[in-house]
């Protein structure tokens, strides 16, 4: 079920809210399992089959987490912290790259073939590295509730469970413990509507509006289109459709969250107004940076063994974030490259140190520049379907491939041009990638460098955990109950509503 669609909006959120505080009232013990329930119902609701691997993998952690804690020893900990992730690593492997690496290790034929016709579980990433986080923590002694209703519903809980983030038991388990959850409060209902509606808006109106001219230049079947201007309009297509794709979700997951009383961790915090890669990696995707610095880089020796270890640490860790995302040498390659501008990012602090220079304000500038080009050309590996077209971009970007006017361009690849037509259509552009779509991408860049987040937004009412720094534009607006506030998220949401009605996309990252 996606959250941009007629059935979870006017059907199922509605029925979770009346029940879970219908119940509340009578047995809070029964209002969680009523919430655990709907999640299960949620996720079985693309591919019921796989509420049974859900379970069994909810009820496999639960007994190890619970045999763990309870170990005599170090050594037998540690065993069972072993078996435990190594059958999450092992099921996990199983469904996202099985194939793969049966085509590219083994060489057999027919693998990657049988690889693409299976069916992956949604949210199998997201649940998997929740409960491994989990084992890890309870290792640790960092896990100290065990109620099974509790830790069910911390695994299941729908705004979560499909496209992340990645959560912590110590961060959720203790919310679902305490009275005030189980209680509806008028602010709750107020954040959470006006984050759901922004983060609608974010993705129906924002994201997917970007997604056919991204698709124009990465699927064309004419590499000969693939222009300078066509290129760069493609990559910066694609660059915006993700980030309000991913923004868009968060919002809505932590909005969501916060009707029922839970605050999710933060997991987007305007990721392209960093100043660095560095910077870039601790705003986007916060808790799968979080989790892979915690138990992936951290454990491998992090910084702890010397500049060149650390390297190496950087490009493994980024390596393997980039495989997590696909069974796909391009995933690997955009890991890669994000590893690479890692290692040039920390050479360069030891090489220049803390002191700023004479310009601060022009270093700002130039650095936030060139981290958002890095990332452009990034998105391109991850965007394409192979590295042939991966590589044309690229070279089409670096004016190789011809500097056609984008008016030009559409005359001169009608082809091309007609797979960008309702693109063309929806935003009065004949053309498809005229000035219309420039104009659109201007005013996108815009809101992104420009505008506070909305967590910034909602600035002392919890919308997450760790909320972001405020915005330090002075003009920046901060959201209050009033009926100016209560218009402005009307009508975003009813704008969206009002697309939903061409039917509901999925989220980007529902494929991860």
């Amino acid at each position: 079920m996606l959250f941009n669609s007629y059935s979870f909006l006017l059907l199922f959120l509605p029925i979770a809210l009346l029940g879970f505080f219908g119940l509340a009232r009578i047995d809070r013990r029964a209002a969680a399992s009523w919430l655990t329930a709907a999640s299960l119902f949620f996720y079985g609701w693309w591919n019921p089959s796989f509420v049974a691997l859900l379970a069994a993998s909810i009820a496999f952690n639960y007994l190890m987490g619970l045999a763990i804690s309870r170990a005599s020893g170090d050594r037998a900990r540690r065993t069972l912290m072993a078996i435990g992730v190594g059958t999450n690593l092992t099921v996990l492997a199983y469904y996202k790259y099985a194939g793969f690496l049966l085509s590219q290790v083994l060489r057999l034929p027919g693998a990657a073939e049988a690889s693409a016709g299976m069916i992956l579980p949604l949210g199998i990433s997201f649940f998997t590295f929740t409960q491994i986080a989990f084992l890890v923590d309870a290792s640790r002694g960092l896990a100290r509730e065990y109620n099974p209703i509790h830790y069910a519903l911390f695994v299941t809980y729908f705004p979560h469970l499909i496209a992340g983030p990645v959560l912590h038991h110590k961060e959720m388990m203790p919310q679902f413990s305490r009275d005030r959850t189980y209680k509806p409060e008028a602010e709750n209902f107020s954040v959470g509507l006006t984050m759901l509606a922004f983060g609608l808006f974010k993705k129906v109106v924002l994201a997917d509006g970007c997604a056919a001219a991204a698709a124009a230049v990465f699927d064309t079947a004419n590499p000969a289109t693939r222009t300078f201007f066509a290129a760069w309009t493609g990559a910066l297509s694609y660059t915006l459709q993700i980030y309000f794709d991913f923004s868009g979700y968060s919002d809505m997951a932590a909005g969501l969250s916060k009707l029922f009383g839970v605050v999710l961790p933060i997991n987007f915090n305007s990721p392209y107004k960093a100043d660095n890669i560095i910077e870039f990696w601790r705003r986007w995707h916060m808790t799968l940076s979080r989790f892979l610095r915690d138990y992936l880089y951290i454990p491998l020796g992090g910084n702890r063994l010397g500049p060149i270890r650390r390297h190496i640490n950087l490009a493994l860790t980024m390596l393997l974030g980039g495989l997590w995302h696909g069974a796909s040498w391009t995933f690997v390659v955009w890991g890669g490259l994000h590893g690479l501008y890692l290692m040039i990012n920390h050479a360069w602090r030891e090489l220049r140190g803390t002191s700023s220079g004479p310009w601060p304000e022009a270093e700002h500038l130039a650095g936030r520049l060139l981290t958002f080009a890095a990332v452009v050309a990034a998105w391109v590996f991850f965007r394409a379907k192979d590295f042939a077209t991966a590589c044309d971009i690229l070279i089409g970007m670096a004016g190789l491939n011809g500097t056609v006017l984008p008016q030009t361009w559409t005359v001169r690849f009608p082809a091309a041009a007609a797979q960008a037509a309702s693109l063309g259509a929806r935003f009065g552009d004949a053309g498809g990638f005229g000035g219309a779509l420039a104009l659109r991408l201007i005013v996108l860049l815009a809101i992104v460098w420009g505008l506070p987040n909305v967590a910034q937004l909602m600035t002392g009412r919890r919308p997450v955990l760790d909320e972001p720094t405020p915005s330090m534009n002075p003009f920046a607006p901060v959201w209050r109950p009033s009926p100016l506030w209560l218009f402005a998220a009307a009508a975003l949401g009813a704008a969206a509503f009002v697309m939903i009605s061409g039917g509901a996309s999925e989220f980007l990252y529902y494929q991860f």
